[in-house]
């Protein structure tokens, strides 16, 4: 049998959240927004802008791991990232976003149009209105599209799905205005006005 090549977990601050994630109920996500522990400082793990998440500046190697990790992220009311169990509360670093949307399912059109994502953990998330994009201008002043998983956590979409999803667009009149969006889940997503549109590349 090949030994494992990934080293054990030895900060301790790790291992006890690996040790409390083992008490939790496997199916559906965990209830985080109920668990009020105390503060424990910060833990030195990284979720950089591509979904790839550090722990003392080495990428954590086990997707399990990860994907374990991601079922217990909270968006607190400061803006901060914490991972959270029933008895710790650690604030992490977010370099964008916490997810990336990596893989976009269409079916249908117009109104009826249902648009899902799975994102770099294997959320599945459809665009509701319980899950809504969102676009932000970045340093160029072009666009990046994000869709709520959730809570206040949103994952931001890959360049490919970008272009797919602008693929998608139309433009529809919003107060007067022409607007750039989306047709799904039986309403419209604005994207921006149709004069201001530019999709970061």
């Amino acid at each position: 049998m090949t030994p494992d090549p990934t080293p054990p977990i030895e900060d301790p601050a790790l291992g006890r959240l690996s040790a409390a994630l083992g008490d939790l109920p496997k199916r559906g996500a965990p209830p985080v927004e109920n668990w009020h522990p105390e503060h424990c400082g910060r833990i030195d793990i990284r979720i950089a802008a591509d979904g790839t998440w550090f722990h003392e500046g080495t990428p954590i190697r086990r997707p399990a791991l990860v994907r374990l990790f991601s079922t217990i992220l909270r968006r607190e009311a400061d803006g901060s990232t914490v991972l959270v169990t029933p008895a710790e509360r650690m604030t992490i670093t977010v370099d964008d976003a916490p997810f990336v949307a990596v893989e976009m399912a269409v079916e249908g059109e117009g109104a009826g149009r249902r648009i899902g994502f799975r994102t770099n953990v294997d959320d599945l998330v459809p665009l509701d209105d319980a899950h809504p994009i969102r676009f932000e201008q970045d340093g160029s002043g072009g666009l990046k599209p994000y869709v709520k998983v959730r809570g206040g956590l949103w994952a931001l979409l890959t360049r490919s799905l970008t272009y797919d999803l602008v693929e998608l667009a139309e433009e529809r009149e919003i107060d007067g205005r022409p607007w750039l969006g989306l047709a799904a889940a039986g309403g419209f997503h604005p994207i921006a006005r149709s004069a201001d549109l530019e999709i970061a590349v």
